[in-house]
């Protein structure tokens, strides 16, 4: 499992233009709500990984609840096996693409921590 948390200077409409037209990944679900100037966006992606020989899951939650916008990408299910919670860095790499093109308009990052 990877988790990172972003702020970056696109509305949150526009950062999801940008992930669901350039991300290498299968979009499963998409939605968004509108509150007055407020907005919160869902994307839920998945990709095969070949090193893990399993499909890696990877949520996007995008907000300007706080007059910026705000983002939460996790991936999960990168372990090979049921037992072994060990991925072959394929969580990071899926988190990473999104990092990659949002590059130029992230202001903040922070790692999230394990639950």
């Amino acid at each position: 499992m990877s988790r990172v948390a972003m702020k970056v200077s696109l509305s949150p409409k526009q950062a999801a233009d940008m992930i669901v037209d350039q991300l290498d990944a299968s979009l499963v679900h998409q939605e968004s709500h509108q509150v007055g100037d407020q907005s919160i966006t869902t994307l839920v992606f998945e990709k095969y990984f070949m090193r893990v020989k399993n499909r890696v899951a990877l949520i996007i939650i995008l907000e300007d609840f706080k007059g910026e916008t705000g983002l939460r990408v996790i991936s999960t299910g990168s372990s090979e096996g049921m037992f072994i919670n060990f991925d072959w860095g394929a969580a990071n790499s899926f988190v990473g693409s999104v990092e990659r093109i949002l590059a130029d308009y992230i202001r903040e990052k922070t790692e999230l921590a394990d639950l």
